[in-house]
């Protein structure tokens, strides 16, 4: 039982991320991800606080958002207000940061929200 409250957790963080990539931005892919893991399966089956999945959910989002070029916003209007030689590079330079989040997040969940 735990070990697929584990995996079920794993899944909704990182579907988050990886979903708000492909989307270009948490609040689209949020609502996606949380009807479709976040309710049935984490807060129906395993009875987590739905506060707290949620919080943490909406941070695993934002941490696809500094690793894709679609935020503009944020990862390509700067590197053209800096000149920078490579217009990707604020979202290379964000990439590690965004990882050790997304794993800091996960475990955040699993440890306080159930």
């Amino acid at each position: 039982m735990q070990e697929a409250l584990l995996w079920s957790v794993i899944a909704y963080c990182s579907g988050n991320a990886l979903f708000t990539v492909v989307m270009g931005n948490a609040f689209a892919a949020f609502p996606i991800m949380t009807a479709a893991i976040g309710w049935p399966v984490l807060v129906e089956n395993f009875n987590g606080n739905p506060a707290a999945i949620f919080a943490f959910g909406m941070m695993a989002g934002f941490c696809g958002t500094l690793c894709t070029p679609m935020a503009a916003n944020i990862n390509i209007v700067p590197a053209a207000l800096l000149q920078m030689k490579n217009k990707y590079g604020p979202i290379i330079a964000q990439i590690p940061t965004a990882i050790i989040m997304l794993v800091a997040i996960t475990i955040m969940m699993r440890v306080f929200a159930f």
